[in-house]
């Protein structure tokens, strides 16, 4: 969203670095994704922005690194082959983050302090706006262990796959969904984020470059 976008772009001056804002949901994800790849040939694609929480130990404001990222809103059945709920038939059931950036992220938790708490896990996408928590308790019926949920990560990491390109996801959670009403709080998080949450970023691209 422009909101994120004009976070990120403040904080990148490195001609090295392509700061791009690919829309909402799983279409504009994926077709600013594959933009990216065809126009600069990225050594890896880092995506950056908000999502809900979900766990005891997530709170708003902190940060979840993808290991791996699936669809909430994808089954493909049975009738033809097998495939497991979340899973595009034909392809991995999941998608794992690039394990050398994911070493990189644990190395976050040393830089960033106390100031940011970092959680690594399970980043589940899909077409929904989740303001209920009715719906938030059908999304963990499905996946429990989930950190995350967001309408674009599983996208990005679909396409970086299938180029072969290094992913991985950073959400600031702006809201817990399972704790909320009527998602005052997101609402209530772009009104008091704290702008260290986008600098996450930035320190986790500079320690890839040094």
């Amino acid at each position: 969203m422009d909101r994120e976008l004009h976070q990120l772009q403040s904080l990148f001056t490195d001609g090295n670095v392509v700061v791009q804002k690919c829309g909402i949901g799983k279409v504009n994800a994926a077709l600013g994704t594959q933009r990216m790849i065809n126009e600069f040939h990225p050594d890896a694609i880092i995506s950056s922005g908000c999502a809900g929480g979900n766990g005891d130990d997530v709170n708003v404001q902190d940060i979840v690194a993808s290991t791996q990222l699936a669809y909430h809103d994808v089954y493909c059945g049975t009738a033809v082959g097998h495939s497991v709920y979340g899973q595009v038939q034909g392809l991995p059931a999941r998608f794992e983050a690039d394990p050398y950036l994911l070493r990189k992220s644990e190395e976050l938790k040393v830089v960033c302090g106390k100031s940011l708490t970092i959680h690594q896990g399970l980043i589940v996408t899909g077409d929904w706006f989740v303001d209920s928590r009715e719906k938030m308790r059908e999304i963990v019926g499905h996946f429990p262990e989930a950190k995350a949920v967001d309408m674009e990560s599983c996208a990005i990491a679909q396409t970086c796959y299938l180029n072969k390109v290094p992913f991985i996801s950073f959400r600031v959670i702006s809201d817990v969904p399972l704790r909320d009403t009527n998602a005052s709080q997101y609402y209530n998080f772009w009104e008091t984020v704290a702008d260290n949450s986008f600098l996450l970023t930035r320190t986790f691209v500079e320690s890839l470059q040094k």
